[in-house]
């Protein structure tokens, strides 16, 4: 992307439970705030439909046209076989080509990971890619990694997503020096399964600012920028988080309708209620990233509606804008012993010192012998 060229994102309109009619206008939104080029992927004639109903003086704005629509029901696999045009992936072809930045979908999140990394690739160092959320918290959001993209996780895999929550976080939430923790069943070291044993264990060796373990208590309470854990665990927590702000919402709302007196504590508490409302919203943070892929790929809540969309485009953009990929690579730079490949590289290395050491050869003498060898 040249400096002098609009950010450009790719959206899968045909996406989430309420399609083009929430997709549309959320990504005119974002277009209109962020100065930002769209490219608008789905079924023409519907985009074009309800572009008529807004208007686009001075928006950069093309659709392009997509046959098919992956449905909730389809497999990855399928997808990628059998349905080769569908929106999400004639979107990430788009920025295969260099004609978008970043793709934002609200399907199906399956399918957008495996297009995504069929299509792009994953960065040098990172096997597992992972899904990044945003949650709200009294003082300032954290991040929580991974939240459905990888149900099971090597030890070694949890490193690579701390390592990318960390890049994350620095770029996007502009946290200077991220404090890290692993989810886990207890604070103390040795705590939980041998999988985040085992983690504990690699993350207090990184350069990262690893603080230890962080119970699902604490999340909201301590101060901690980036929790880190597998799929499974990270889907179940987020979605007990929701529900549960969701749930409350409706219990105070409930409340503050019995009697008169509750009524009027509503009434002149509304300024108050209304700031605490937004800050329970999850939408305010918009959808999650799938980082580890070579370029930005976001997935959307299926029932997003436009702010949630809304954010994510600007997200998507602040990624492409502070080249946050880079950072990532620079850090997996620094922490090569986190690859499977470390273990054989360092074996072979330690074998050939050892080598040089029995026979009483330094490398020096080898090179020298071998350059006579060579002259004569």
């Amino acid at each position: 992307m040249k400096d002098n060229k609009k950010i450009c994102i790719a959206v899968d309109v045909m996406g989430g439970d309420f399609g083009p009619s929430v997709l549309i206008p959320a990504a005119l939104w974002a277009a209109k705030e962020e100065n930002l080029a769209l490219k608008l992927v789905g079924q023409d004639w519907m985009i074009r439909e309800i572009l008529e109903k807004y208007p686009l003086d001075g928006l950069d704005v093309e659709v392009v046209h997509a046959d098919e629509v992956a449905e909730m029901g389809d497999k990855p696999s399928h997808i990628l076989r059998k349905k080769k045009n569908t929106s999400i992936q004639v979107a990430c072809d788009l920025v295969k080509e260099g004609a978008a930045d970043a793709v934002v979908s609200a399907g199906h999140t399956g399918v957008t990971l495996a297009c995504g990394m069929f299509t792009f690739g994953r960065l040098k160092g990172i096997e597992r890619p992972a899904l990044a959320t945003i949650l709200p918290r009294e003082k300032k959001p954290f991040i929580l990694i991974d939240v459905g993209a990888n149900v099971d996780a090597k030890p070694r895999h949890l490193v690579q997503f701390a390592i990318m929550g960390d890049s994350f976080a620095r770029k996007i939430l502009k946290v200077e020096e991220p404090q890290i923790g692993l989810l886990n069943i207890g604070e103390e070291p040795g705590k939980g399964n041998a999988q985040v044993s085992a983690a504990y264990s690699l993350l207090k060796n990184t350069s990262l600012n690893f603080i230890g373990n962080v119970e699902g208590r604490d999340l909201f309470g301590k101060d901690v920028d980036i929790a880190v854990c597998d799929g499974f665990v990270g889907n179940i927590a987020l979605k007990l988080s929701e529900g549960l702000g969701l749930s409350f919402r409706k219990m105070l709302k409930k409340e503050l309708k019995r009697g008169l007196l509750s009524r009027l504590v509503s009434f002149l508490g509304a300024p108050v209620f209304k700031r605490f409302y937004k800050k329970l919203n999850y939408e305010e943070y918009g959808g999650a990233p799938l980082l580890g892929l070579k370029k930005p790929v976001f997935v959307c809540h299926g029932s997003a509606r436009e702010l949630a969309i809304f954010k994510t485009i600007k997200t998507a953009a602040e990624f492409v804008r502070t080249k946050l990929n880079e950072e990532i690579k620079a850090l997996l730079e620094k922490h090569p012993e986190i690859t499977r490949f470390y273990k054989i590289k360092h074996i072979f290395h330690t074998s050939k010192e050892f080598a040089y050491s029995h026979f009483d050869i330094s490398k020096e003498k080898k090179e020298k012998e071998g350059k006579d060898e060579s002259e004569g």
